[in-house]
């Protein structure tokens, strides 16, 4: 058996994709799909916005989550999540995760009823880095 490491090009990223896909949806048993995606606007300017895909078992992954720092703490992050949380419960999710770093909003998610269920901290690089949790 002659074993080589390689790189992939992007047929065979497709490719592999496609076959990981194919085994999840046989042991999910349901397709995966769905993401949510909203932003707020003041006076017609983009000032904050939120990006979350559905994953396997209805958990809705929050990838992003941003608000303009001249606008923060006026409760925009607040009204975004708790839309996201509507619409997630809308679209058949039944968790959402997410994680932080620590110089982001780990003490804002806590706030918002996110349970925090792991971190580690990073010496070499010096940062942290948080994993969240919500059931709804």
């Amino acid at each position: 058996m002659d074993i080589s490491i390689v790189d992939l090009n992007e047929d065979e990223i497709e490719d592999i994709d496609s076959r990981l896909e194919k085994y999840d949806t046989k042991n999910i048993g349901y397709e995966i799909n769905g993401s949510i995606n909203l932003g707020i606007k003041i006076d017609g300017k983009l000032v904050a916005g939120i990006n979350a895909s559905i994953t396997a078992y209805k958990i809705l992954y929050v990838s992003t989550v941003f608000v303009d720092e001249e606008y923060r703490g006026n409760g925009l992050g607040k009204k975004l999540m708790e839309a996201l949380e509507k619409k997630a419960i809308k679209a058949g999710a039944n968790m959402i995760r997410l994680d932080t770093f620590d110089w982001q909003g780990n003490g804002f998610y806590v706030k918002l009823g996110y349970e925090l269920i792991g971190k580690y901290r990073n010496e070499i690089d010096n940062f942290s880095e948080y994993f969240f949790l919500k059931r709804v």
